[in-house]
């Protein structure tokens, strides 16, 4: 016996009437389960000709999807009007899975209860749920459903989407296990696979893994240039780029913001503004609109020593992020330009852009390098109070860094016991520095204690510490802590510097006597010291930390990575050409002034970049007014 709503309804099938535009607009804007009721009902009771197909099923499902108690009724009425009603319930999955990626998993469990049986594409928008909450385990639970119905072997898609979610979710176990048993591989599984150990941090597995690829296409290679960038193998990341060349390949600008970065680490200025301007002819407008492109394009100026071009890329952007207004204030801090720094901070509130904990951190080294004491606790204080940001452990660093700078080694070891978490050996490092300029033995001991629990294997630390007792002329302490690098198997990192000229990178080692043009360099030297000595320029041979004969001093003195670099450079460019360095310590006092003299004498601008900063060397001046 039929119910008088099914009577109902198939007598409505057999009355035709248009329908008017007001009706339609009911009929099609219902937004609850009780509003498409009436929107039913009206259908019924005006006797429109087919009423159900006047209904959107897809906007059927969706709005009885998560009200249990209506989806055998939204089921009921595609099952009579649509021959694939899984179809109807795969588009109301695909939604949420894009915007209510919750409700997609909550609908699932209730399609299985009406009967439902879904099919691949149920389960890739279900995975695509998954991967978008990063839900392993009801990921597990539909990766169960595929096998049971026997749809994964023969479906490369689901087992790529199971593979992401397991890498994307850090579970590379798993994720090892499906990549063995399938059967059948595409580019995309090698990709996903190599992706995951790089962010997991196994780049030399990735590498591997991607060496073992049978087919690589450009997201393949900008993976793994990527990943070399990011783990600190900037070297590897530019070979790798110039093998994609080879392989004809042309890359995107993701691979490009890589390479650029890369080069930026390398301080290889030449290499990243070719790859560039190469880049920006074959794609026409290059990537001047590309605010990503163009920030790692400053970033690269920056650190190989370009304030200037990098300041000329930013004012043609077209648009500028946050990123771009911090990367600029960092580089004006580095190379010495703090008051340009706290300029451009603020322009950059002027034109409502607000900042966020990198720009801080750029502005305390400003304020650190230009011994703006005030400034930097001002800043501090303002970053919390006007932009709710809470200083994590490098704000901190920044402000000891600076009050340690400006020898208030007190307040900054105050700043460190209240730190809101554990101070870390950068901490503790740069009050140590703060001490061996101010000469205080007693806090760099203490330093001290706290670094050989946290970093213990840090050279870095003990030449500073051994450096502090060495200008205080206890030799026995120097001694001792020499002989404590060595129980430790601490070593001492040389001093390297490189230049780099037409393309090819020379290093040189502190005392490097094994360069192919040592002969002329060592001759070069002698010259300019003769010259320098005709300015005032006397050795201080205090830097040399050894207890040995002045003119041994000397010796050791006149062989300093960065002097011998800055020779050859003299030697190997022409007359007026900028000289830019790279050196993986601190520049000492005596090459800082050797390199003011020499900058007058040759007229030429030097550029050092050490471990800290920037030293911009013209005219007998330096950028950081000897304030580093």
């Amino acid at each position: 016996m039929l119910c008088s709503s099914t009577l109902s309804l198939s007598l409505s099938l057999t009355l035709p009437t248009q329908i008017s535009t007001n009706q339609k607009q009911l009929i099609t804007k219902f937004n609850t389960p009780f509003e498409l009721k009436q929107a039913h009902a009206h259908l019924i009771k005006t006797h429109h000709h087919a009423p159900l197909s006047s209904l959107p099923l897809t906007r059927v499902a969706l709005i009885c999807a998560l009200s249990p108690n209506y989806l055998p009724y939204a089921h009921h009425i595609i099952l009579l009007s649509h021959p694939q009603p899984l179809f109807i319930w795969n588009t109301c999955l695909k939604t949420l899975s894009q915007n209510a990626p919750q409700h997609a998993l909550t609908l699932f469990i209730h399609l299985l209860r009406m009967g439902l049986t879904p099919d691949h594409f149920s389960f890739s928008f279900l995975l695509k749920a998954c991967t978008r909450l990063l839900d392993v385990d009801n990921g597990k639970t539909i990766h169960g459903y595929v096998e049971k119905l026997c749809l994964f072997r023969t479906n490369l898609v689901l087992q790529n989407m199971l593979l992401h979610l397991y890498v994307v979710c850090g579970k590379m176990g798993e994720a090892q296990l499906v990549f063995d048993k399938m059967t059948e591989r595409d580019v995309v599984t090698w990709n996903i696979m190599v992706g995951g150990l790089i962010k997991g941090g196994d780049v030399g597995d990735a590498y591997r893994l991607f060496s073992l690829m049978p087919e690589k296409n450009v997201r393949s290679w900008t993976t793994m240039i990527s990943g070399f960038t990011r783990c600190g193998r900037s070297r590897e990341a530019v070979e790798l780029f110039l093998e994609m060349g080879k392989e004809g390949l042309r890359p995107n600008e993701v691979t490009v913001v890589a390479v650029l970065a890369a080069c930026a680490e390398l301080g290889d200025l030449e290499f990243g503004e070719s790859v560039y301007h190469r880049f920006e002819v074959e794609n026409r407008e290059g990537f001047r609109g590309n605010v990503h492109v163009s920030n790692t394009l400053i970033d690269m100026y920056v650190k190989c020593g370009c304030l200037e071009e990098g300041y000329r890329v930013f004012e043609a952007m077209e648009e500028r992020t946050v990123v771009s207004w911090s990367s600029m204030i960092a580089g004006f801090a580095m190379h010495g330009q703090g008051e340009k720094a706290l300029e451009l901070y603020d322009e950059m509130i002027r034109c409502g852009v607000e900042p966020n904990y990198i720009t801080f951190v750029g502005l305390l080294h400003a304020c650190s390098h230009m011994g703006l004491v005030d400034k930097g606790r001002e800043f501090f204080t303002i970053m919390t109070s006007d932009y709710g940001i809470v200083p994590c452990v490098e704000h901190y660093g920044c402000l000891v860094d600076l009050l340690s700078r400006a020898g208030l080694l007190e307040e900054a070891h105050e700043v460190i016991m209240n730190m809101p978490m554990s101070p870390n050996g950068v901490i503790w490092g740069a009050l140590l520095g703060g001490c061996r300029l101010h000469k205080n033995t007693v806090l760099a001991e203490e330093a001290m204690r706290h670094i050989s629990e946290l970093d213990p294997l840090n050279d870095g630390y003990y030449v500073v510490l051994s450096n502090v007792y060495a200008e205080a002329g206890e030799w026995e302490e120097v001694s001792r802590v020499r002989k404590l690098m060595k129980n430790r198997g601490v070593k001492k990192t040389p001093g390297c510097s490189s230049i780099t000229i037409d393309g090819v990178v020379h290093e040189f080692e502190a005392g490097d006597e094994t360069h192919h043009q040592a002969e002329k360099i060592f001759e070069m030297w002698d010259k300019l010291l003769v010259k320098m000595k005709g300015k005032g320029y006397v050795p201080n041979t205090s830097v040399v930390l050894l207890d040995v004969e002045d003119k041994e001093k000397e010796k050791f003195l006149f062989r300093h990575s960065e002097k011998l670099a800055l020779v050859f450079g003299l030697i190997n460019t022409k007359p007026g050409m900028p000289i830019r360095i790279m050196k993986n310590l601190r520049v000492c006092e005596d090459c800082h002034v050797a390199f003011k003299l020499l900058s007058a004498i040759e007229n030429r601008e030097i550029v050092v970049r050490d471990r800290n900063r920037f030293h911009c060397f013209k005219d007998g001046t330096c950028s950081c007014k000897d304030y580093w």
